[in-house]
This record gives structure tokens, sequence and C-alpha cells, in this order.
């Protein structure tokens, strides 16, 4: 079994569906953001108030070139900005890992990150036409390191995780 590495925007469902994938596959799971947390000892927030973002990207490239790089197998959530910095989208394609792109659409984003705003420290004071219009910017920015990925899943309103779970485990196959 290879590394498996879910990658998509902010509230795409990686945390929530590598947490299903990896209990399915019987996988350890890791989420890039609580790894960071854990090693600098404060919150993904915490870090970008006290130490900025470019502190936490160094950081967060740090960890994953540590992760991506073990022998170990497992089933990683990337923060949405991860394969933008650092090179980090390489990693993608490295042989012994199946990257794979949530694709959400817009509108279902938005409608996902109005309801955790305060916690996402990139949207946190944003309006509600301020999210709109920087979603769609930053997404369109992003789309070429989501789509260094070796896989694409597209998610729209009508599938649950479990039917992700199902596309990805053909992938698998």
């Amino acid at each position: 079994m290879k590394k498996i590495v879910l990658v998509g925007y902010m509230a795409s469902g990686k945390t929530e569906i590598g947490k299903l994938l990896s209990k399915k596959l019987d996988l350890p799971f890791f989420d890039i953001d609580h790894l960071i947390e854990n090693e600098v000892s404060k919150t993904v927030n915490e870090i970008f108030d006290e130490k900025g973002e470019i502190f936490f990207r160094k950081k967060e490239h740090e960890v994953f070139a540590n992760k991506i790089n073990s022998d170990e197998t497992f089933v990683l959530s990337l923060g949405g900005g991860t394969p933008c910095y650092a090179n980090n989208h390489l990693f993608l394609q490295k042989e012994d890992v199946i990257s794979i792109y949530l694709n959400v659409k817009i509108p279902s984003l938005i409608e996902r990150l109005k309801i955790n705003k305060a916690n996402r420290p990139l949207i946190k004071d944003l309006s509600d036409d301020e999210l709109t219009e920087f979603v769609s910017k930053h997404l369109f920015d992003r789309s070429f390191y989501y789509n260094q990925c070796k896989h694409t899943i597209f998610i729209d309103d009508t599938k649950s995780p479990f039917d992700v779970i199902e596309e990805i485990q053909k992938i698998l196959l």
C-alpha cells in the first residue's frame, strides 16, 4: 500500500473523508494541520496570529517533507495551501504517493466555509461578499498545484463522503 494524500481547497472534505478512508483501509490517518499544531504546541490560528503565514508555511513544508519521505503508509489530508508553497506539489508526484484532488464547486465551498469561518485564518475577517471573491480568485490561483495530483474526484452536493470513499477505493484497485 502506498501513501494516500488528499488535496483540495478549504472545506472540500479532506479531513472527514481522510478519517473515513483510513478506517476503511485500516491505515493511520494524519491531518497536516494537526501534525503542525503538535510540533509547535499552538493552534493554526495562534501560529498565524503570533508567528505569521511565512513561519507557518515553512513549518508546513518541513512537516510534510518528513512525513511523505518516511517509510510509513498512511492517509494524509493536506491544508488547502500546502501544495502551493515550497514546491510541495512535487511530492504529489512521488512514486509511492497516491495523490487525490477533491474538487468541489465554488458555491458549495462558500456555503461550507460560511459555517466555520472563524476557525480559518485566511478568511475569518471577510464578509460573505468578500468571501466569494476571495475563494474564486484563490481557487483559480491554486488550481495549477491541485491539478498536479495523480487523480481528481469531482464532488457535488449529491455525493456523500461514503460515495467519495467508494470512488477512491476504485482508484486504489
